[in-house]
């Protein structure tokens, strides 16, 4: 099992500083911000292109879209974005609730389709009852997770080629049909931390993701729900969530991780962690506990800060340190069973390549990877006629001369 890297595509905003919903009026859509914060970045087509191209180059497999309010819709999004790039995968959230499972699926194969196979699907059910609310969704936490294995079996269903009636609590479809399914059939990746959420995974995801906790937190998840999939009879790989922030030394690491925690004044954090204690999502309550609001001891576990949470909901934790300690940790959870790692920073488009050119080549170094990306200057002629990667040649890019 090796190492796959994926990036994240911030469709809210992005910027210089832990931006989220509380840098904007209206989060991102019309670049109002309710303070002057410096360096945010608003989400356009121009500039999350930037960032896919890089992940493509860079070698991310394929770039997480997150969904709701606060963010551009992810389907139309990546799909624009698709004709950007060539070969990167897009790892689509979305919610099962407010759209049909037979049109999701029929979407899915539609866009496998037109991208010649290079989606990836990330099934929220939703922790948030003001944010479902909005979409027109009034179920409690636990129904909606019912639904959510009622919609995926039907999603299931109707890619078989052929007429599929179900008949649930949630759903009744007759002869529901994928005319041409998808092929490939795109992975479901899925999370969620409650008790409700556990045997939806086991019994319907491809990849399990959690976020960002201590490796023996992350140990315990693992083994919940890999018992609960093979009492099924089936096979879950697992993912995490995480934020980097990796440099040419751990002390350049942390002054960047104190920075963003600088930019932060007691107001900030506490309004964000009034909205974010109200979240009905077990998970977000387990990123909460991580730090309990406080900037004490942010530093969890070796290398794992949960600075971020104290003003972001989701993903709450980062991987800081220099780019051999955070490949460390990668390949600390990577032994534990996790496979997938979807990976964000602050700006994305820097941190991109920040990771790319320091971490990555870590990982190739200790056989994590299966490809590596080539570096874009091989066989490029240096000023003196030889080979960039030459010996005496022209250095290649790596992160430490920018």
């Amino acid at each position: 099992m090796n190492v796959r890297l994926h990036w994240f595509l911030p469709t809210g905003g992005d910027g210089r500083t832990l931006v989220d919903r509380h840098a904007y009026t209206d989060g991102g859509i019309k670049r109002d911000r309710i303070t002057p914060v410096s360096g945010v970045r608003a989400p356009d087509i121009e500039y999350l292109a930037q960032i896919a191209k890089a992940a493509e180059q860079l070698g991310f497999e394929a770039v997480l879209t997150p969904t709701g309010t606060w963010c551009e819709d992810a389907w139309l999004t990546t799909m624009a974005l698709a004709q950007h790039t060539e070969r990167l995968k897009f790892l689509v959230a979305f919610r099962p609730g407010v759209v049909s499972p037979v049109l999701a699926a029929q979407m899915a194969s539609t866009y496998q389709r037109i991208t010649r196979g290079r989606l990836l699907l990330n099934v929220v059910t939703g922790g948030d009852s003001t944010e479902q609310r909005r979409f027109g969704d009034h179920l409690d936490h636990d129904r909606r997770y019912a639904r959510t294995a009622e919609f995926l079996s039907v999603v299931r269903g109707v890619w078989g080629g052929r007429p599929f009636d179900y008949d649930g609590e949630h759903y009744r479809v007759e002869g529901g049909l994928t005319a041409l399914p998808p092929d490939p059939l795109p992975d479901i990746f899925f999370g969620g931390s409650s008790a409700a959420a556990g045997p939806v995974a086991a019994a319907h995801a491809d990849v399990y993701l959690t976020w960002g906790e201590p490796p023996v937190a992350v140990k315990e998840k693992i083994d919940w729900i890999r018992g609960l999939a093979e009492e099924q009879g089936r096979t879950v790989r697992f993912g995490i969530r995480l934020h980097t922030i990796s440099r040419d030394s751990s002390r350049e690491a942390w002054a960047t991780a104190d920075r963003l925690l600088g930019d932060l004044d007691p107001g900030t954090i506490a309004a964000a962690q009034q909205a974010l204690g109200r979240s009905e999502s077990v998970g977000q309550q387990r990123m909460l506990a991580l730090h309990g609001g406080s900037r004490d001891a942010l530093e969890i576990s070796p290398n794992l800060w949960a600075g971020v949470g104290l003003v972001r909901g989701g993903a709450g934790t980062a991987l800081v340190g220099s780019h051999a300690e955070v490949a460390d940790r990668i390949e600390e959870y990577h032994s534990l069973g996790v496979e997938h790692f979807v990976l964000s920073g602050y700006p994305h488009l820097e941190e991109a390549y920040w990771f790319g050119e320091g971490v990555t080549p870590e990982l190739a170094t200790r056989g994590l990877l299966s490809t590596v990306p080539a570096s874009p200057l091989l066989k490029v002629a240096a000023a003196n006629g030889r080979p960039a990667s030459a010996a005496g040649g022209a250095p290649l890019l790596i992160a430490g001369g920018r």
